[in-house]
């Protein structure tokens, strides 16, 4: 078996490795139901080392896969079991098992066995088995969990195996602190030469390469919580207050203090509603009718819900099984006072505005906006509105890219459409220099005798490259004038949305202070063969949805002319076929890319 592993998922994988004997599995059942009380949907991958058999003899299941069928899958209303016969010498695959789990049904993999697995992992150890550590031969051991006896170095983090809600707590902590690798393209282009000496380049290098010259903009100003939208904050927004700021009932019901024994019946002694408390202090045997969101009363810490209760004459009886705390949320349990709400650089939408609110912020520092000056190019380029001369074509590249870096925040300047002479480009990409961050021009960067482009950049300022191994959108050109950022993006209109999608996009975002943001990158299954050619990126344009067997399922949208912006309009994603595949047969995982963010 290779020691190499790599994540196949968008979900993190977390093995539990240890000797025999060392308890993996009663572990396993006493940490599942804990992280799934913190909503954390689990699965998990066993590995035995013994042939065994999942159904029963005597079953229609069993005697039909014993009788020699490959495949079973067995269903009912309550779960469904595909088993498979695939005999193979060694052990399994790892990253092959995992692709079969469904990654929108569960939040993480848990991976029993399999230790010597290039996978993070914790370690059970018992210093009474006598056994060596694992995690000495293994830097991808991030904390062990022991019993006392057993004696560890500080360089490594020491859990209690015996305290169940300790190793949750680390798993909760590894899970939510977890991101998603980005869908990496191959790093040399299709020609094989290296990167300095060649005009072509992967998708993954010219985006490296172009955010290598970003600086992020760290000017900030005030701006009111009405306006901040789209807005990157400048600063941490720390809570002032407690969220809740009480102690209140998730329900509507009766608080009352929980006894052992408990007395057969509660005396009423008030009623709360949301925005009033009780003013006195709940003695055992007495209950208070609270509303949900109103404050528990000082002594009181349980609440029954109100259909779990019979009230009659001053008296409250309650029905079925009760347990300490239920239904109350304590005072900061969501957001302690003084802790970071929001980290800075991070983009504002409305879910951010509305934690901003319910803390209380009336404003907040954020990033000064980019400014985006954008023109197109071609004599053969009409103003929308205007009569369509012979031979020419409606501007509809400037459109889009303004809507789509509005969408990320930036302030537009639009210069309308330049003529084709070096002398008016050279005037627009120096007028867009002095009053822009960013300058994007669509057209002109192809090899035509009146793509003028590339001559009038070296000219004002520096070109860096302009061939990239990608479908739609091959020509771009990217460059500086007086240290401001140049994209010249390809006539064609799709290709011009693919280009900003992958180039134009990552730069804009750094340069406006979002610094943890990566192109999200989906698995589906393709519904369709789809056909590239080995030594470039291909982006098709796809339609994904919700399949009956409960995972991503997406098909093109047709005919892919990158002229054809119908295909956009159709459209919510873009499929990526890797520069390293030629073909995706129908059933094969492809990663999409969804338009969500901006289109």
């Amino acid at each position: 078996m290779s020691n190499s592993f790599k994540n196949p998922l968008s979900i993190p994988v977390l093995g539990i490795c240890a000797y025999s004997g060392t308890g993996k599995t009663t572990l396993l059942r006493q940490l599942i139901p804990s992280l799934a009380e913190q909503g954390i949907r689990v699965a998990v991958v066993k590995h035995a080392h013994h042939d065994f058999d999942v159904d029963v003899p005597g079953k229609d299941s069993y005697e039909v896969r014993k009788a020699g069928a490959k495949q079973v899958l067995v269903a009912s209303h309550v779960r469904w079991a595909l088993m498979t016969e695939a005999p193979c010498e060694g052990d399994p695959q790892l990253t092959h098992l995992l692709s079969q789990i469904e990654v929108d049904k569960v939040d993480m993999v848990l991976v029993e066995g399999f230790k010597k697995l290039t996978l993070p992992k914790i370690e059970l150890h018992r210093a009474a088995h006598g056994q060596p550590f694992i995690y000495q031969n293994d830097n991808n051991i991030l904390a062990i969990a022991c019993c006392q006896d057993t004696l560890l170095p500080q360089e490594i983090q020491r859990l209690d195996l015996n305290n169940v809600q300790q190793i949750c707590d680390f798993v909760t902590s590894y899970v939510n602190n977890w991101q998603a690798p980005a869908l990496k393209l191959p790093l040399t282009p299709a020609c094989g030469c290296d990167v300095a000496d060649s005009k072509s380049l992967s998708v993954c290098q010219g985006v490296e390469k172009i955010l290598s010259y970003v600086e992020p903009i760290t000017a900030a100003e005030p701006v009111a919580l009405d306006e901040l939208n789209a807005r990157v904050l400048a600063t941490d927004a720390v809570s002032p207050v407690n969220v809740p700021q009480h102690t209140n009932s998730a329900m509507d019901g009766y608080a009352f203090a929980l006894a052992d024994p408990m007395p057969e019946r509660f005396t009423l002694v008030g009623e709360v509603m949301a925005g009033y408390q009780y003013a006195g202090k709940i003695q055992a045997g007495q209950a208070v009718k609270i509303m949900t969101g109103a404050p528990v009363p000082e002594g009181a810490d349980t609440v029954q819900p109100r259909e779990m209760a019979h009230e009659e004459q001053g008296y409250v009886r309650f029905d079925g099984p009760i347990s300490l705390g239920q239904h109350v949320r304590q005072a900061g349990e969501d957001i302690a006072k003084g802790a970071v709400a929001l980290n800075a650089n991070q983009r504002l939408g409305p879910a951010e505005q509305g934690l901003l609110a319910s803390l209380g912020f009336a404003e907040l520092a954020v990033i000064r906006r980019p400014k985006i000056a954008i023109f197109s190019t071609g004599d053969e380029v009409c103003e929308p509105g205007q009569a369509l001369k012979p031979s020419c074509i409606y501007d509809s590249n400037r459109f889009t890219v303004k809507s789509m870096a509005k969408k990320l925040g930036c302030d537009v300047i639009d210069l309308g459409i330049i003529e084709d002479s070096e002398a008016a480009l050279a005037a627009a990409l120096l007028k867009g220099a002095a009053q822009a961050d960013v300058i994007i021009s669509s057209g002109g960067v192809s090899v035509g005798d009146a793509d003028y482009i590339k001559t009038v950049l070296e000219q004002v300022g520096q070109i860096n490259f302009w061939r990239i191994n990608m479908r739609p959108g091959r020509p771009l050109a990217f460059g500086q004038i007086d240290n401001k950022l140049f994209f010249g993006l390809p006539g064609n209109p799709v290709a011009v949305m693919v280009s900003f999608l992958q180039f134009v996009q990552p730069a804009l975002r750094k340069l406006a202070g979002e610094s943890q943001w990566q192109n999200r990158l989906i698995p589906a299954i393709s519904d369709v063969a789809l056909r590239s050619r080995k030594g470039r990126t291909e982006f098709t344009r796809g339609i994904y949805q919700l399949g009956d067997d409960g995972r991503l399922h997406v098909k093109t949208t047709g005919a892919q002319g990158s002229g054809m912006l119908s295909s956009m309009v159709k459209g919510n994603c873009l499929i990526v076929i890797d520069e390293h595949d030629d073909a995706i047969e129908v059933g094969a995982q492809v990663y999409i890319q969804p338009f969500a963010d901006l289109l």
